[in-house]
């Protein structure tokens, strides 16, 4: 008697429950630094001050929190969609237990100081290696579990999913090209305004495809099966896989106006980031108008809140991008605070609540249940979390724009007006309320790791579960 196939449920159980530990920790330094910056005292230690937390910060929130997230996600979804189990499932688990490694080694050692100084690629050559390694594992897991999945159709999510994890990989190899001088130390194989270009095509793209193609892939999946709803059109799902894939790549040289890189590429960079929007758009329209002759669910389903709101953040964030692209508004906005709050209306409105969403799916899933233990603090926490996100990105602006300003201002003698310590001080207030906004999401996500483990008490690890047939697989 042949054996029955099983979805390999054990590893996306394994990075659900980190995505929620990590996604503590993350937001717990964003916390500690942006209580350093409104209590300076707080930096009393090398190894505790602002500037070795704040990377520790980004790697945590991005590569440990989302990351987690997106390895969990995709590996459920691409079974489900394939009707096939994981490919290499020895592999898979190394990806787990690789992607960990390389999260503590983070933690290890940006903290000590060890860094390559490039943003969003932090971390030294060994464990740029490592992530390397782990990465191709995990395109080997995803790509040959579509090459023997039991249906014609590959669908959508798993293309932007697909698309996350190889231009992740190009990304990542390209930009992490470095001469190592000891263990701990090693120098970009790139110079100048080249290695700033290089830089920044991965730090936007690391934007582009970590945090949006990836965390479409989560949309397309997570918000029809939640909602009991198809995608409102599966036509216009392919355009914008299409449209975004081909126009984020050359988004990059926004981050450098006004510096040495030429003009032309400047400008390169503001108009495709302006095209961005129409693609940007059109995926957030159809996820939201996938819930069309189901609204009256989001009334009573907070997990549906978080997905629907993190569309409202995404269509929002993808606007004040392509804004904040254009050379006049940058020439305002660039270095302040203003940017802090772009960063963090896309980072916890849309990239945080689509995975507490999609995690809050899977949590009960992955324990033999029906649903998580509470569904009133799914409510509180999806509240509390966003007039925190309210908070913080309100706060911001108005300190951004106040900074610019203030920046900018000449007397009629050509000097200024102000000096920079007078922005700092008037920062202050809206520093504070940052933080309030901060330890307010925080304490959302203490709330989810409280139903995380009263759901996990309460049920049994699930490690596989019996393959549908296509046709029974609704």
């Amino acid at each position: 008697m042949q054996e029955q196939a099983a979805y390999n449920y054990q590893v996306v159980r394994q990075f659900t429950v980190m995505t929620v530990i990590w996604g503590v920790v993350g937001m717990l330094v964003g916390v500690i630094i942006a209580a350093q910056l409104v209590w300076p005292e707080l930096n009393f230690a090398e190894w505790f001050s602002y500037g070795r937390l704040r990377p520790l910060h980004t790697n945590a929130v991005i590569f440990a929190f989302g990351g987690c997230s997106l390895f969990a996600t995709s590996y459920y979804c691409v079974q489900r969609t394939s009707h096939a189990p994981l490919f290499a499932p020895k592999l898979a688990a190394f990806t787990f237990w690789g992607w960990q490694l390389v999260i503590v080694l983070a933690a290890i050692s940006l903290p000590l100081g060890y860094t390559s100084g490039k943003e969003y690629a932090e971390l030294e050559w060994p464990i740029d290696i490592l992530i390397a390694v782990v990465w191709v594992s995990y395109a080997v897991v995803f790509f040959g579990t579509i090459m023997k999945r039991k249906t014609p159709h590959i669908y959508v999510a798993n293309w932007f999913f697909g698309g996350f994890i190889l231009t992740v990989a190009l990304l990542h190899i390209v930009n992490s090209a470095e001469i190592p001088v000891s263990l701990t130390k090693s120098y970009s194989a790139y110079a100048g305004v080249q290695d700033a270009m290089i830089q920044w095509w991965y730090g936007h793209n690391a934007v582009g495809f970590f945090l949006t193609a990836g965390f479409l892939g989560m949309m397309y999946y997570f918000v029809p099966k939640q909602a009991e709803r198809p995608v409102y059109s599966y036509r216009l799902s392919v355009v914008h896989f299409w449209a975004l894939i081909f126009t984020y790549m050359w988004a990059g040289p926004h981050h450098l106006h006004y510096t040495a890189l030429p003009d032309w590429t400047q400008s390169l960079g503001m108009i495709f980031s302006l095209i961005l929007l129409a693609p940007s758009w059109g995926g957030m329209i159809n996820g939201i108008m996938t819930l069309s002759g189901a609204w009256h669910k989001l009334r009573d389903d907070p997990i549906l809140k978080f997905m629907i709101t993190s569309l409202s953040f995404y269509g929002m964030s993808t606007f004040e991008g392509p804004m904040m692209s254009i050379k006049t508004v940058n020439a305002l906005s660039h270095y302040t605070d203003w940017t802090v709050g772009h960063v963090h209306s896309g980072a916890l409105g849309w990239v945080a609540f689509i995975a507490i969403g999609s995690c809050y799916y899977l949590i009960p899933r992955m324990f033999g249940k029906t649903e998580m233990y509470s569904k009133r603090l799914i409510e509180l926490h999806f509240w509390i979390a966003t007039l925190g996100i309210v908070l913080y990105i309100a706060s911001m602006w108005i300190a951004g724009v106040m900074q610019g300003l203030m920046w900018g201002a000449t007397n009629p003698d050509g000097t200024l007006t102000y000096s920079f310590v007078e922005s700092v001080k008037d920062s202050y207030p809206f520093w504070a309320i940052r933080l309030l906004g901060g330890v307010m999401f925080l304490s959302g996500m203490l709330l989810m790791t409280w139903n995380l483990i009263q759901t996990m008490r309460g049920g049994r690890a699930v490690n596989d579960a019996p393959v549908l047939a296509p046709a029974a697989a609704h």
